[in-house]
C-alpha cells in the first residue's frame, strides 16, 4: 500500500500549502467533505475514483493526469483489479494520452490471463462508439496476450487493428496486410467480408494485380455463401437477424466480380475481364435490398456499362469510341479513368483521339487545378495514381 499512502500524502501536503481545510477544499472539488475526509482519513481510507482524482487536480492547479502514475495502485486497492476504478482510469488515460498508465495498469491486469476477456470487450467498446484509436492499445493487449491461437477473438482483434493502420501510406498498408493476412479466416463472416473488400481495394492500389484477384474471388465466394445463408435464414422471420456489415452484401457479392474483371483487364486479359461484368451489372434480383443497397445496385450498374465500354475500346473497337465519350459526358465522376483508357487505345492501337482531348481539356485543367480527386465514390490513393498515369501516357500520345 505504499503508493497509495503516498497519493493521499501528495494530497495532503498540498492541502497545508493552500491552506485548505476540508471544508473548503470540498466546496472547490464539489466533493462532499464527509467522502474526503473518508479518503484521507477513513480506517482503511475510501478508494477515490478517478473523476474524484480529477476533481482534485483541477482545484490545485494541477495538468490533467497529475498523479496518475500513483492512481495505478488505486486500481488494485487491496491486490484485486476494481473494475469500477480500472475501466475509467484506462479510458481517462487513453483520452490524455497516458500510454505509460495504460502500459502499467494492463501489465498488471495481464498477470491473470483470464482479464483477457473483458480487456477485449472494452476495446469492443470503445470501437462501436467511434474511438478506435483510443481502443488500440487493449486490441494490442488482447494481440499479445491471447492464450488460444485460433480464437475469433483474437482474428477480430487483429482485424480492428488492421483498419486502423490503413492510410495514405502506401507502404504502410502493406505492411498492416502482411500482419493480418493469417488472421482472415478467422474472423466471423461479417468482418471477413470487409476484410476481404479492404484486401482487394490495397492489393489494387499496390499494382499487385495477381492479389486483387486472389482476394476478389475469396470475397465474391464468401459473399454467395453468406448471401444463400441469409436466404434461408430469412424463411425463419420469427428468429432472423440481419447479418451487420459495414456496407450492403449486395456490395461485397457484386465487389468480387468488379475487382476480378478490373484486375484481368489490367493485365490485359480483356475478353476474360468482359466475362465478369454480368456478375455485377443488373443485381436488382437480389434479396433483401433496402434503399442503400438499392443505390448501390445502380451504382454498380453504372460501371458495368462503363467498363463494357472501356474494355470495348482498349481492344480497338472504335466504333465504341461516340458511345464512351457520351457516357463519360453524362457521367463527371468516371472522366478521369476513362480518359485513361482512351489515351491507352490510342497508343496501343495507333488512332488519334486530339478531338476528344480537346472535348474534355477542361475537365483536365479542373483536375490539375483543383486537385478535388478525392471527391465522388472513388478513394483518394487510386485516383491520384490514376491522374499521374493519365499525364504519362498522354507525353507518350503526343
Amino acid at each position: 500500500m505504499e503508493n497509495t499512502t503516498t497519493i493521499r500524502s501528495e494530497i495532503e501536503k498540498e492541502l497545508k500549502l493552500g491552506g485548505y481545510t476540508f471544508n473548503s477544499f470540498g466546496q472547490a472539488t464539489g466533493l462532499n467533505r464527509g467522502i474526503f475526509s473518508a479518503m484521507l482519513n477513513g480506517n482503511p481510507p475510501k478508494p477515490i475514483s478517478v473523476r474524484q482524482m480529477d476533481l482534485i487536480t483541477k482545484a490545485l492547479n494541477y495538468p490533467e493526469g497529475w498523479l496518475y502514475d500513483l492512481y495505478v495502485d488505486e486500481c488494485f486497492y487491496d491486490g484485486r483489479p476494481h473494475w469500477k476504478r480500472v475501466k475509467p482510469f484506462l479510458i481517462r488515460c487513453v483520452e490524455i494520452g497516458n500510454l505509460r498508465c495504460v502500459e502499467k495498469v494492463l501489465s498488471r491486469l495481464m498477470e491473470d490471463l483470464n482479464h483477457i476477456p473483458t480487456i477485449f470487450a472494452l476495446a469492443e467498446e470503445l470501437y462501436e462508439e467511434g474511438k478506435l484509436q483510443e481502443a488500440i492499445p487493449f486490441y494490442e493487449c488482447v494481440v499479445e496476450n491471447e492464450k488460444y491461437q485460433h480464437s475469433e477473438r483474437l482474428a477480430i482483434s487483429h482485424y480492428k487493428l488492421f483498419v486502423a493502420s490503413i492510410g495514405q501510406d502506401l507502404e504502410r498498408n502493406l505492411e498492416a496486410v502482411l500482419r493480418f493476412i493469417p488472421y482472415r479466416n478467422r474472423l466471423p463472416e461479417n468482418y471477413h467480408l470487409d476484410a476481404l473488400l479492404k484486401l482487394a481495394n490495397i492489393y489494387f492500389s499496390l499494382h499487385q494485380w495477381k492479389e486483387v484477384e486472389r482476394y476478389a474471388d475469396e470475397l465474391r465466394n464468401l459473399a454467395t455463401t453468406v448471401y444463400k445463408n441469409e436466404i434461408q435464414k430469412r424463411k425463419n422471420i420469427n428468429k432472423y437477424r440481419q447479418l451487420e456489415t459495414e456496407r450492403p452484401l449486395v456490395v461485397y457479392y457484386g465487389q468480387g466480380y468488379l475487382l476480378k474483371g478490373n484486375a484481368l483487364e489490367l493485365q490485359g486479359m480483356y475478353e476474360k475481364a468482359m466475362e465478369y461484368i454480368d456478375g455485377y451489372a443488373d443485381l436488382g434480383w437480389f434479396e433483401g435490398l433496402d434503399e442503400l443497397g438499392l443505390e448501390e445496385v445502380e451504382l454498380l450498374k453504372l460501371w458495368a456499362e462503363a467498363n463494357k465500354l472501356n474494355l470495348k475500346v482498349l481492344m480497338g473497337e472504335k466504333g465504341s469510341l461516340l458511345s464512351y465519350v457520351n457516357f463519360l459526358k453524362k457521367n463527371p465522376l468516371e472522366v478521369l479513368p476513362g480518359l485513361l483508357t482512351i489515351v491507352e487505345s490510342a497508343i496501343k492501337h495507333k488512332f488519334s483521339i486530339d478531338a476528344v482531348l480537346s472535348e474534355f481539356s477542361e475537365d483536365i485543367r479542373v483536375f490539375n487545378d483543383s486537385f478535388s480527386l478525392d471527391s465522388g465514390y472513388y478513394q483518394l490513393a487510386p485516383t491520384v495514381d490514376r491522374y499521374a498515369d493519365l499525364h504519362y501516357k498522354l507525353a507518350i500520345y503526343y
